[in-house]
C-alpha cells in the first residue's frame, strides 16, 4: 500500500505533469502542508514526502517554490546527453542521430527570467525564514534541462554556445542543513546549482555539464562536499565556485573543460582539494583569492591542453599562460604530490614567447608546495578530418609519443608572498622566488642532468 506521504506527479489530480509540472509540484507541496500541520505529534508531526517523476518529458511553466522540510524530489533517470554536440551538428543530418534531447526524467525549463531578479529563471527554488533552518531537501536522479542558449550580443556565430539564457536548475535562497543533490544531470542552463548559505550540504555523483556554471557556493558556508561528480562549464562561468566557506571538501571530480576555472576559491578556508582530476583549455584552473588560508590541495592530476574543437576555438577565460595553472593568494596553503600537465603547442602561448606558469604564489605569507611532478610537452599533431568532438577530445588526450619539451616555470612567487616553502617541484632555473625571504630546494640531478631542464 502506497505511502500518503508519498506522491507521483503523473496521478496528482491537479494540474498535468507534462505541461506544467511546476504547477503540480506545487500543488503539491501545498497538501503536504495542509496535511502535516502539527510539529510535535507523539514525537513526530513532520515527516515530508517523497515526490516521484517517472520517466518522460516535463514542461516547467511555473516556477517551484519550496518552503518545507524533509522533502525528496526523485525521477528515475538523469537523462543527460550532449546538447552542445547535437547542436553544433548541421539541423539536416538531425534524422540520422539516435536520439535527439536528454532523457530519463526529464524536466523542461520553460520560464522567462527576469533581468532584474537572477532567481527569477529558476526551475527550483528553496527558501524559508524562521527557525530552524529548512533542513534535509534532496534531488535525486532526474534531468533539468535549460533547453536553448540565447544571443547574447557578442560575435559568437550560433547563439547555443553562448552559455547565456538566465536559467537555474536549483537555487537556494537561504541559510539551510544538509541539503542533497545527488545522481541528477543538468545541462544547458546558465547557472546549474546556486547555494547560499549552505551548512552540510551535499552534491554527489551528478552530471553537471553544458552549463554557463556548474556549482556555485555564495554567501558562506560550512562543512560540505562536493564529491564524485562530472562537470564541464562554459568559458564564461565556474566549474565550482565557493565564497567564504570553511570545511569544504571537495574530492574525487572529474572536471573538464571549459569553464573559467575548474575551482575558484574566494575566501576560503580549511578546505580541501583532493584527489580530483582536471581538465581545463585555459590557466587558472584552481585560483584561490581574497585571502584564502590553510586549505589543502593535493593528488590532483592537472591537465592543460588548448581547445581542439572548431566550434569553440577562439572562446576563453581572458587570462594568459603568466597567470598559472594554480593561482593563490592566501596564507598557509599546502600544494602537496599533484601532477601537472601542460600540453600545450609554442605557439598558442601567450605572451609569445613566454614561459608558462604552474604555480603562481601572488600574495600572502607561509604557503607549502612540495613533491609536485609537472610534465610540460607540445601537443602531438591532431588529425584534419576528426569525425567529431568526441574523437577529437579523445585524440587530443591520448596522443604523447611526437611531443617535444616545453620551457616553464614551476614555481613563481612574486615579491608580495614571503616565508614560503619550496621543495622538489622544479629545477633552480624553473622556480622564481626570493632566496632571502622564502625557503627553496630544487629537484636534485639524475645522470649529471637536472630533471625536467
Amino acid at each position: 500500500m502506497a505511502s500518503q506521504n508519498y506522491y507521483d506527479v503523473t496521478e496528482w489530480a491537479a494540474g498535468n505533469a507534462y505541461d506544467d509540472i511546476g504547477e503540480v509540484i506545487n500543488s503539491i507541496i501545498a497538501d503536504i502542508k495542509k496535511r502535516q500541520r502539527d510539529s510535535d505529534i507523539d514525537g513526530g508531526g513532520k515527516p515530508g514526502a517523497v515526490i516521484f517523476i517517472p520517466s518522460g518529458d516535463y514542461h516547467l511553466r511555473s516556477q517551484v517554490k519550496i518552503d518545507i522540510s524533509y522533502l525528496k524530489i526523485q525521477g528515475s533517470g538523469h537523462g543527460f546527453t550532449s546538447s552542445s554536440i547535437r547542436f553544433n551538428v548541421p539541423e539536416n543530418e538531425w534524422t540520422d542521430l539516435h536520439e535527439l534531447w536528454p532523457g530519463g526524467s526529464r524536466i523542461m525549463v520553460d520560464l522567462t527570467p527576469s533581468t532584474e531578479d537572477e532567481a527569477s529563471g529558476a526551475a527550483f527554488y528553496i527558501k524559508r525564514k524562521g527557525s530552524p533552518r529548512i533542513s534535509s531537501v534532496e534531488f535525486e536522479n532526474f534531468c533539468i534541462d535549460g533547453l536553448h542558449f540565447v544571443d547574447d550580443g557578442t560575435d559568437n556565430p550560433n547563439p547555443e554556445n553562448t552559455y547565456t539564457n538566465g536559467k537555474t536548475g536549483i537555487y537556494i535562497a537561504g541559510e539551510q542543513d544538509s541539503f542533497r543533490i545527488n545522481g541528477m544531470g543538468l545541462v544547458y542552463l546558465e547557472h546549474g546549482i546556486t547555494v547560499y548559505h549552505a551548512d552540510a550540504l551535499s552534491i554527489h555523483d551528478n552530471f553537471i555539464a553544458e552549463c554557463g556554471s556548474c556549482i556555485e557556493l555564495r554567501g558562506w558556508g560550512q562543512a560540505s562536499k562536493v564529491a564524485d561528480n562530472l562537470l564541464g562549464a562554459g568559458y564564461k562561468g565556474y566549474t565550482i565556485f565557493a565564497q567564504n566557506f570553511g570545511g569544504l571538501l571537495i574530492a574525487t571530480n572529474n572536471i573538464f573543460p571549459r569553464g573559467i576555472s575548474s575551482v575558484h576559491f574566494d575566501c576560503v578556508a580549511r578546505s580541501s582539494i583532493t584527489g580530483n582530476r582536471f581538465h581545463s583549455f585555459y590557466p587558472g584552473m584552481v585560483v584561490l583569492e581574497n585571502n584564502c588560508s590553510e586549505n589543502l590541495i593535493n593528488s590532483n592530476h592537472f591537465y592543460r591542453s588548448c581547445e581542439p574543437w572548431v566550434p569553440l576555438k577562439g572562446f576563453d577565460n581572458g587570462l594568459d599562460d603568466l597567470y598559472g595553472i594554480v593561482s593563490v593568494n592566501g596564507n598557509n596553503n599546502s600544494i602537496i604530490a599533484n601532477h601537472f600537465s601542460e600540453i600545450i603547442d609554442k605557439e598558442n602561448i601567450l605572451p609569445v614567447d613566454a614561459k608558462p606558469v604552474i604555480i603562481h604564489l601572488v600574495s600572502g605569507k607561509g604557503n607549502y608546495i612540495a613533491v609536485n611532478h609537472i610534465v610540460a610537452a607540445t601537443e602531438a599533431a591532431q588529425p584534419e578530418n576528426a569525425e567529431s568532438c568526441f574523437s577529437t577530445q579523445v585524440e587530443a588526450m591520448l596522443s604523447t609519443q611526437r611531443a617535444e619539451p616545453v620551457d616553464i616555470i614551476a614555481v613563481k612567487v612574486e615579491k608580495e608572498s614571503v616565508q614560503n616553502i619550496i621543495l622538489d617541484t622544479g629545477t633552480e632555473k624553473q622556480v622564481l622566488l626570493k632566496r632571502d625571504v622564502n625557503a627553496f630546494r630544487a629537484l636534485p640531478s639524475v645522470g649529471g642532468c637536472r630533471i625536467n631542464d
